[in-house]
């Protein structure tokens, strides 16, 4: 399942991841810009801001997309057990 469709079902969570994003970006002092060009260098297909933007507004970026901009900006995602 790509994380698009899971977050279709909740409006607050698009936001809230596209948000997330941005705050990792303003701590690492880059532009939503700068992220599209780095994911043209990595993948050598083209991105620009307009698309990103645009599949966070429309909740499609899948969870591979996910990962690779939280690995681009030095980060990573993990589950936390929380039935602990």
């Amino acid at each position: 399942m790509s994380i698009g469709k899971f977050f279709t079902y909740n409006r607050n969570m698009i936001i809230e991841a596209k948000e997330q994003i941005k705050s990792l970006l303003a701590l690492r002092g880059l532009t939503l810009k700068k992220l599209a060009q780095m994911i043209t260098e990595k993948t050598g297909q083209n991105c620009s801001s307009n698309s990103l933007s645009n599949k966070f507004s429309r909740g499609t970026m899948s969870y591979h997309e996910v990962v690779m901009i939280a690995e681009l900006l030095g980060f990573e995602i993990s589950f936390v057990d929380t039935e602990k």
